[in-house]
């Protein structure tokens, strides 16, 4: 499954960066990215994400993307190998909440993973360790 996870999401690479969108070639942003790949494997979405702000600092007390992947998604324990096709979610800054996801698309030595990035679009990104450290949590696709 993690090889068709990475395959359906690199055929978004390119797609332009566009706040709120999930429209393969058309534009997406990270969590447009994972809704678009949920579509492509599964079809219907689970859910009709409520309306966000690209503000990568935004803090506040509720952490709802993490919530919203505890719904649909598996969580990694943080101790479990890295594979591709795992989900990623990043904490952007210091004491501000989770808004920023990607999907593992290379583990090892030189891993990689695949996002929707302001003014970039859908990029396949080296996962150095600025972006690792960033990470708060690992899920799966059901």
């Amino acid at each position: 499954m993690s090889e068709a996870i990475v395959d359906a999401t690199r055929l978004w690479l390119g797609t332009p960066y566009v706040h709120q969108a999930s429209v393969r070639g058309c534009g997406a942003d990270c969590l447009g990215l994972i809704r678009g790949v949920w579509r492509d494997l599964y079809g219907a979405e689970p859910e009709t994400p409520p309306a966000y702000t690209a503000d990568w600092a935004e803090c506040g007390p509720s952490e709802v993307l993490m919530r919203a992947a505890m719904r649909h998604l598996a969580a990694v324990d943080p101790a479990d190998p890295w594979h591709p096709g795992q989900v990623l979610l990043f904490r952007m800054r210091q004491g501000a909440i989770a808004k920023h996801l990607g999907i593992l698309s290379q583990a090892g030595e030189a891993p990689q993973f695949l996002h929707a990035y302001t003014s970039h679009g859908v990029i396949e990104s080296p996962l150095t360790p600025p972006w690792r450290s960033r990470i708060v949590a690992r899920f799966r696709f059901p």
